[in-house]
């Protein structure tokens, strides 16, 4: 197989994986261990197309490729695990590549010019810090309201299950158990 059949091939995977989300199943191990070397290979690759280059448009080059390999490693692994660290690692190894990219960008500039790029990049990471850590609370907080809403559910419903007594009454306690999840 071509070396760009094969890359393209892996593209569409990564691409499908990411619209999928985390409403997917997780993926399977020999998938996941089988996209994870193939994004290694691409990557280094990448890297390797670098050498061709000088000065710092070679260093752009290498944390451009080296950012996409990270992000897309994360990406990955989020789709393997499925677990909520793992999607904030992702989405934190996202920004950090671009802050990253872009402080090396910058080195092409000098004086004043090079200050400003840096501190753009500098607050554009900060930026999506802030946002990722208010996010954080907002689902914290939903959640927190859900488990709340869902306890006062159940007491009214176990209430109403002492008005009846024997089977009915265990019967009725059980099914408020798994209907407000307690």
């Amino acid at each position: 197989m071509t070396k760009q059949i094969r890359t393209s091939r892996l593209l569409c995977t990564l691409a499908l994986i990411g619209l999928a989300g985390s409403a997917s199943a997780n993926l399977a191990k020999p998938v996941y261990t089988s996209a994870k070397d193939e994004v290694k290979a691409m990557f280094k690759a990448d890297r390797d197309k670098c050498d061709s280059l000088a000065g710092n448009a070679k260093d752009v080059c290498v944390e451009r490729a080296k950012g996409q390999e990270t992000v897309a490693l994360a990406n990955l692994e989020y789709q393997y695990t499925g677990k909520e660290k793992d999607r904030n690692r992702y989405l934190e190894s996202r920004f950090e590549a671009r802050y990253k990219l872009a402080k090396e960008m910058c080195d092409d500039k000098s004086g004043n010019a090079k200050d400003v790029c840096i501190a753009e990049a500098k607050a554009e990471r900060d930026k999506a810090k802030a946002d990722l850590k208010a996010n954080k609370a907002v689902l914290e907080a939903e959640s927190d309201a859900l488990d709340a809403k869902l306890k006062a559910d159940y007491k009214v419903a176990n209430e109403r299950c002492d008005a009846l007594a024997g089977d009915a009454k265990d019967s009725c306690r059980a099914s408020a158990k798994a209907r407000y999840f307690q």
